[in-house]
């Protein structure tokens, strides 16, 4: 601003004081309660999902959805962006689908007035806060490539100019488990970006019932929109300052190393149905994530409940099974299921 010539501009005003982070994090649990609700108006019986998918949009984490088709992930999705006032997309992956169909690319454009020509950048799909990629696992790995550099770094490169994704921004990726004719496996190093592995099951009796008995549909664009952008961001830097007492971060640390068969502390049965286990990034999402727990619970501390609670959703796509194991018939969740019953608190 100009400043009249012979006057003395005032101070600027002191800067206000940074908020408590327990006074903003006592608004997050009864805000968590309405979204259950509101998410429930059409999509039934997923609630332990929709908790998860708040833990890892307030952790800065991804999320992979693994279910069979029919389950509605698609509209959970959608719901959840909804109801969190956030701008959604989605990306139906197919075999044909090139990087440039989530980056976006540069075309040429003519101006009318000059008759110059420029490279023009066209957003593509990536540029939103709730990304739904459907069925990732169908499109070839140089495509699911494509999603790498914006899920660690929220950045886009094209033509060698670097783009900036907007917070919060959120991966939700689905993957079919049964059909897997003409499917292409994620990479390890792609799955281990996944802050979480959520299993969608089949509804329960009476919620397949109460959804059969409904028959009606209720409309997205009916939702209320329950928590804005701003408030997000609020409740992400706070709940980055909840502490970790150093038994809860040693607990998580021990359970981790004791998925890794060449650990001299690993159990006898981990050695034997494991061919590698978890990286130390599990570690720290057990941690990370038992903070966005522990604040939609109502409280300011991680304890070792968070971590035991998240360990399946975290390590379960990080546990490579030997063929032993296959042999036995032991899934990745028996083996954390007894990790938990082994390893002390």
């Amino acid at each position: 601003m100009a400043q009249l010539e012979g006057i003395t501009a005032p101070p600027p005003p002191p800067p206000l004081p940074p908020q408590d982070p327990t006074v903003i994090l006592d608004q997050l649990p009864p805000k968590v309660r309405q979204i259950q609700a509101e998410v429930a108006k059409v999509v039934v019986g997923q609630e332990h999902t929709v908790d998860a998918m708040l833990y890892a949009l307030l952790a800065r984490g991804h999320c992979l959805l693994v279910g069979v088709p029919g389950l509605a992930k698609t509209l959970l999705v959608n719901a959840l962006a909804r109801s969190l006032a956030l701008s959604f997309s989605r990306i139906q992956f197919t075999p044909d689908l090139m990087p440039s169909d989530i980056t976006g690319t540069e075309i040429l454009e003519e101006d009318a007035a000059t008759g110059h020509r420029r490279f023009v950048f066209t957003r593509g799909p990536v540029f939103t806060q709730v990304l739904l990629a459907d069925e990732i696992n169908r499109t070839p790995p140089k495509t699911q490539a494509a999603l790498l550099e914006a899920m660690q770094e929220k950045t886009v490169t094209v033509a060698g100019k670097i783009y900036r994704l907007e917070e919060p921004f959120i991966v939700l990726a689905t993957q079919n488990p049964i059909e897997q004719e003409g499917t292409y496996p994620l990479p390890e190093a792609q799955l281990d970006r996944f802050f979480f592995e959520l299993l969608i099951d089949y509804p329960t009796h009476e919620h397949e019932r109460q959804l059969v008995e409904q028959h009606s549909y209720t409309p997205l664009e009916k939702l209320r929109s329950l928590m804005t952008r701003e408030e997000i961001v609020r409740f992400r830097d706070a709940v980055a300052l909840i502490p970790a007492a150093p038994n809860v971060v040693d607990y998580a640390v021990r359970l981790v190393r004791a998925s890794r068969p060449n650990d001299a502390n690993a159990p006898d049965y981990v050695k034997r149905w494991v061919r590698w286990g978890a990286s130390p990034r599990a570690s720290q999402y057990l941690i990370l994530a038992g903070r966005a727990r522990a604040a939609c619970l109502g409280r300011f501390n991680v304890a070792c409940d968070d971590v035991a609670a998240l360990a399946p959703l975290v390590l379960r796509h990080r546990i490579i099974r030997s063929f032993q194991a296959d042999a036995e018939g032991k899934s990745t969740d028996d083996i954390i299921a007894a990790l938990l019953k082994d390893v002390k608190r």
